[in-house]
């Protein structure tokens, strides 16, 4: 019990560090989760040895994925998947899924065939949304047309590759997972009915609820506890995975709550990003074997490498030959399929599903959620530069240079300075919008 609370004192303590060293890094170019990954894989039982990864401490990082889903299902807007983006981003994600079982079939050791090669094909067509949601707050992009776009093509990047695991890593035949997907389906379908018809009925048990939901009772947050912990619950005793729960629980909430709730939404990112999000990225990177991922370059890179081809060229494709694409400029085109190739979270739990399974060696585990973590660093990374570089205007500054090189130094501020107006513009713009959208009791007007 000891080595457990010391265990957990090392994560939580690595969580309160690393927003600070985050901040020391001008423009918060490396995201703080790289951070809690990197801190982990130190710490963690293949090197320093300081993190225990105990039942206790597994069961924290289950909860913290788990919110992590529910918020990122909670944030999505339902005409992200039905409206012209939203189609477009489901056939872009099966173009990459077709693409991912070719590359895999054919220039692979994996056999598409086993759990291991179908494994790696969905790792390949992932995007981590909820690893994104706080990095699009923090740059002020929700709102905006880019930020719309990450959403679009990025759910189903998260949906996707979660109906697919359930339906092609599943130990069942084909047709009682399909009834397993339905069933499931049909029962969350009642856990949002259900409370969105007495909501919208006034009745007195969700009077009570209201009345209770910022006293010591918080009946709302533990109601909406209760959902999370009921559909993983469900999820596991279907043997689905428990992301798939956590997103239902997320699509549920908002169902119910088509407008909002501010006070909710400011528990439940409390209670998350406070600690339990933390805890599951400091558990993932200390799982991460780094002799392993040392010894495996090759495999590293060529899995980002992948990535790159299989996510974020079908979406340059997709937003280049669509209507409303091709209004956007390009840079802002690449900086959404950079953005939508970070991946993490479900490369964590597939390649942990087959691992469990016996089909995919650990340590090539460790390099592929390695790759993922580099990933959450680095696409972002490159989404910014493309995004905020043309907001510097660097052909102009180009020219002026030529004309003037002895204004060097000036220039470059100047236009720096044009970069970084533009910036406080859009978050200017993205507070407007988020105090207008609230009304006096937390709920979007």
């Amino acid at each position: 019990m000891a080595s457990e609370f010391i265990s957990l004192f090392v994560i939580v303590a690595i969580a309160a560090v690393c927003p600070i060293v985050a901040k020391i890094i001008p423009n918060k170019l490396v995201p703080e989760t790289v951070f809690l990954l990197v801190a982990g894989a130190l710490l963690g039982p293949y090197m320093a040895d300081v993190i225990i990864l105990s039942d206790s401490v597994s069961m924290l990082s289950e909860l913290g994925m788990a919110f992590l889903f529910l918020l990122a299902g909670y944030e999505i807007n339902p005409k992200s998947l039905t409206g012209s983006q939203g189609k477009r981003g489901l056939a872009t994600w099966v173009a990459s899924i077709a693409l991912a079982f070719l590359l895999v079939r054919y220039l692979t050791d994996f056999s598409v065939s086993h759990i291991d090669g179908i494994a790696v094909s969905i790792a390949l067509t992932t995007t981590a949304l909820g690893a994104l949601m706080p990095i699009l707050k923090e740059r002020g992009l929700l709102g905006t047309e880019l930020g719309d776009s990450v959403l679009a093509y990025g759910t189903w990047g998260e949906l996707g590759p979660i109906f697919a695991m359930a339906l092609l890593l599943s130990s069942r035949t084909t047709w009682q997972t399909f009834l397993v997907l339905a069933a499931f389906v049909v029962l969350a379908v009642v856990v949002a009915v259900i409370p969105s018809r007495a909501r919208k009925a006034g009745t007195a048990l969700y009077r009570f609820l209201q009345e209770n939901a910022d006293t010591t009772s918080q009946t709302v947050m533990r109601v909406t506890i209760v959902l999370l912990v009921g559909l993983v619950t469900v999820s596991a005793v279907f043997e689905l995975d428990a992301v798939l729960g956590a997103f239902a629980a997320g699509f549920v909430l908002r169902y119910v709550l088509p407008e909002g709730n501010k006070s909710l939404e400011l528990k439940l990112d409390g209670i998350g990003y406070g600690f339990l999000i933390p805890v599951f990225f400091i558990v993932s990177g200390a799982r991460i074997d780094l002799s392993a991922v040392i010894a495996q370059p090759v495999m590293l890179v060529a899995f980002i490498a992948s990535l790159l081809l299989i996510r974020m060229v079908p979406i340059v494709v997709s937003l280049s030959t669509s209507r409303d694409g091709c209004e956007m400029p390009w840079h802002n085109r690449l900086s959404v399929a950079f953005y939508c190739t970070t991946a993490l979270p479900l490369i964590v739990a597939v390649t942990s599903m087959a691992t469990k399974a016996g089909a995919l060696p650990a340590s090539t585990a460790s390099v592929l959620v390695a790759a993922g973590a580099i990933t959450v660093f680095l696409m972002p990374l490159l989404a910014n530069i493309t995004y905020r570089v043309v907001d510097a205007k660097p052909l102009e500054a180009a020219h002026e240079i030529k004309e003037h090189p002895h204004d060097l130094n000036a220039i470059i501020h100047d236009h720096m300075e044009l970069e970084r107006a533009a910036v406080e513009a859009r978050r200017r713009r993205l507070r407007e919008v988020a105090r207008s959208s609230f009304g006096p009791w937390g709920r979007r007007k």
